[in-house]
């Protein structure tokens, strides 16, 4: 741990985000409105149901034709706010310009999904949903997890500047069609194929 993460006093910036060496356990360092989230590195389970999503979006991506256009990747950074000090490293991205490089404006983030620990709080959740919003990143993945994995996904596209429910799955229903993504991309999800 750094010195600066020990300091008691903040808020602390962007710039001081991207001081910090990377994190040696895994862990995730994000700052919520100046002030430092630690999240421990993802289980399995997490890291599993990231992977197929990632593998959805760049079937959708192929299938759509835009593959020099749009790019799914995860674990990435993104400067949400420089005004609200609030940068994240969301689970799962849609970038509109290739992946070079460790962090990317929120202008060019088109999607960002987050999968959430049963550990996760629901003010965790809640900061970093309305950080997206008001950031104005159009599309927002909620994934609900129980202790086997995925069990709900919920789908938020921007609507006068509000985040809309659009669509959700769930475990049991098969594969739901969902278009809460950059145009033109539908993907087709079945929560119990992101579960081992």
């Amino acid at each position: 741990m750094t010195a600066l993460v020990q300091h008691e006093l903040g808020p602390f910036t962007i710039a001081d985000w991207h001081a910090l060496p990377a994190r040696e356990d895994g862990s995730r360092l994000e700052l919520i409105e100046g002030n430092w989230l630690v999240t421990p590195p993802p289980s399995g389970y997490h890291q599993w149901a990231e992977k197929r999503i990632i593998a959805a979006f760049d079937r959708a991506i192929e299938r759509a034709g835009r593959a020099d256009e749009l790019f799914a990747v995860s674990g990435v950074g993104v400067e949400i706010s420089t005004t609200y000090r609030s940068a994240l490293i969301p689970d799962f991205v849609v970038l509109d310009r290739p992946p070079a490089g460790n962090t990317f404006q929120a202008a060019n983030v088109l999607l960002i999904g987050e999968i959430w620990s049963p550990g996760n709080t629901h003010t965790e959740q809640q900061e970093k949903f309305h950080a997206c919003e008001r950031a104005g990143v159009p599309h927002f993945w909620s994934v609900a997890q129980d202790v086997g994995g995925p069990c709900e996904l919920a789908a938020y596209s921007l609507d006068n500047g509000r985040y809309a429910l659009v669509a959700t799955a769930a475990r049991g229903q098969g594969a739901v069609r969902l278009e809460a993504a950059p145009t033109p991309l539908s993907l087709d999800i079945d929560i119990d194929a992101l579960r081992l």
